[in-house]
């Protein structure tokens, strides 16, 4: 979701090792995919508390700003869910209710942002975090300022990001209503996916630097008709390929991200048969583990570990949906 550097090495297969070829999706399995978000936005809503960026009196500032980073990630699937329409009125419901939770309550009604402004001016993070929250009908006029001002500072286009981030940052700038601080189309063919490089040497950096371009160019699934012919053509080639790897190590918080690249392109590329096996590593309460088993322990280290897969496949399970039952973007099922 928010870039974050994943440094878990994997092998590097050879493409020439797996078949491409691919059907569409069974529509007999779009209950299948349905469910899995539905259970997966249950166990958010019952786990809320763990969106908390200060879980203790004594928590450190420095924790808390890092604590901020899955409840931006909430919003961006809150965003998804209620553009899409497919959502069953309990799933709804209880998104709704995680995102007031988050804004008002973990969020302090954007005043924890404006604290993170203020702490480290030159932070994109406030900004990502706001822009979907805002167009979730939330606001705060002391963040909107503050970002408005930043954004006009030499310093904030000099920021040095990875061209993923400044693709993101110039996606967000856009959906704010500000000028792109960097033009799109440059940022876009700095990335890797924008070179169209050989598909076997892909490993976890780049696989989630793949659907970061994907979500940033899509708006998130929005408009994917703003995927690139080149790449889209690229991606239903090699995507099959990808997945099948991550499938077999079992690493599901990458896989579901793959899941949702596949519903951004003009036809479905992935066999119905990963979509099975990706709800199958549900755990029976709606949890999705990273990778393997689900892990045991405390419950808020567990909480650390599975929210990003967790909203990941809801994410990807709304999208699928949507698309399997062609819904128009908005408009309720």
């Amino acid at each position: 979701m928010i870039d974050t550097p994943h440094p878990e090495p994997r092998p590097e297969p050879h493409p020439a090792s797996r078949t491409t070829g691919a059907l569409a999706p069974d529509p007999a399995d779009t209950a299948l995919i349905h469910r899995v978000g539905d259970r997966a936005v249950a166990w958010l809503h019952r786990h809320r508390d763990g969106f908390r960026p200060r879980p203790d009196p004594d928590t450190p500032d420095p924790e808390v700003r890092d604590r901020l980073k899955p409840i931006g990630e909430l919003a961006l699937i809150g965003k998804v869910l209620f553009r899409e329409g497919v959502a069953g009125s309990r799933q709804a419901a209880r998104a709704r209710q995680l995102l007031d939770q988050a804004w008002r309550e973990h969020l302090d009604g954007g005043r924890l942002l404006a604290w993170m402004q203020r702490e480290e001016p030159l932070s994109p993070i406030p900004f990502e975090i706001y822009v979907p929250f805002r167009e979730l009908g939330y606001s705060s006029p002391e963040v909107e300022e503050y970002a408005r001002l930043t954004q006009r500072m030499k310093s904030w286009s000099a920021l040095e990001a990875l061209p993923v981030r400044r693709l993101g940052l110039a996606a967000f700038e856009r959906r704010f209503g500000l000028p792109p601080s960097v033009d799109a189309r440059e940022a876009v063919g700095a990335t890797w996916l924008g070179h169209l490089p050989e598909p076997w040497t892909v490993e976890l950096n780049i696989g989630y630097g793949i659907t970061h371009t994907v979500f940033h160019l899509t708006d998130w699934g929005e408009n994917p008709d703003a995927l690139p012919p080149d790449i889209a053509e690229y991606l239903a080639r090699w995507l099959p390929v990808w997945t099948d790897d991550w499938l077999e190590i079992g690493h599901w918080d990458l896989l579901g991200e793959l899941l949702v690249v596949d519903a951004c392109l003009p036809r479905p590329a992935l066999e119905d048969r990963i979509w099975r096996a990706f709800a199958a590593a549900q755990a029976p309460d709606g949890a999705m583990p990273a990778r393997g088993p689900l892990p045991e322990g405390d419950p808020r280290e567990i909480f650390d570990e599975v929210y990003h897969p967790t909203l990941v496949a809801a994410f990807a399970s709304v999208l699928a949906t949507s698309r399997a039952m062609g819904a128009p973007v908005g408009e309720p099922v």
